[in-house]
């Protein structure tokens, strides 16, 4: 009787705790929109799993998403959504037309996030966005973020590695392939790491939006180093 008794409360206790626990995060699409939204196209993941740890990612996914919306006067309106951010980009355009009743060119804004890779230890995201406010062409810009799996922090990309340098010397030969492969010339001496560095299934995956390193006509300049190479310069292995 007693021990069906400790057993009882010891499991009990044993699940309790593992509910605390667990720090599993799992990600759901959602599509953003307003009533009378007619320009923006919003498709991301959303995080959902221990509050402190979704908040956290969730809040940046939504910083990107807004600063990529963000046009004009950005002092004029200070937007605390992405449904905010969706009226006053409509809102805009609106303006706009009014000024310059002779366009014909509408406006839109399209941004889709995807987890590129998602371990217990990390998870890296990219959201896409492509904003065309009436000009030659949109401005297309790709953001990789990685977070720290256990409690949603932003990583930045210096974290990432055991030494910089090491991972910089190992990487530039897959640059210049890249590069060449595009026709693009460069100086080798003038090689820096871009901005958007993540994980995916492959390896480590290394971006440069257009203008980051070279003319809008060459477009986007990305790699991927397999693991068997990047591992021995990583914080966390990838697998």
């Amino acid at each position: 009787m007693y021990l069906k008794r400790f057993l009882i409360i010891f499991c009990s206790l044993a699940l309790l705790f593992s509910c605390e626990n667990d720090t599993t995060i799992s990600f759901q699409e959602a599509t953003i929109t307003t009533k009378n939204n007619r320009l923006v196209e919003i498709n991301i993941p959303i995080a959902h799993g221990v509050s402190q740890i979704t908040s956290s990612i969730n809040n940046e996914i939504r910083d990107i998403v807004m600063v990529s919306l963000s046009i004009g006067d950005t002092e004029k309106e200070t937007p605390k959504s992405i449904e905010e951010s969706i009226n006053i980009f409509n809102n805009e355009y609106e303006h706009f037309i009014a000024d310059f009743p002779d366009t014909t060119q509408p406006w839109e804004a399209q941004i889709d996030g995807e987890v590129m890779y998602k371990s217990p230890s990390i998870i890296s995201m990219a959201i896409t966005s492509y904003i065309n406010t009436g000009g030659a062409h949109g401005n297309l810009n790709i953001s990789f973020k990685n977070f720290e799996a256990s409690t949603g922090r932003l990583i930045s990309n210096t974290d990432l590695f055991e030494s910089v340098d090491e991972f910089k010397k190992m990487a530039q030969p897959y640059f210049e392939k890249s590069i060449k492969e595009k026709d693009v010339f460069l100086e080798s001496k003038d090689f820096e790491l871009p901005g958007n560095i993540a994980y995916n299934d492959e390896g480590i995956i290394l971006l440069y939006n257009s203008y980051d390193i070279a003319p809008h006509s060459t477009g986007i300049i990305e790699f991927t180093i397999p693991y068997s190479e990047t591992n021995p310069f990583l914080v966390v292995k990838g697998f």
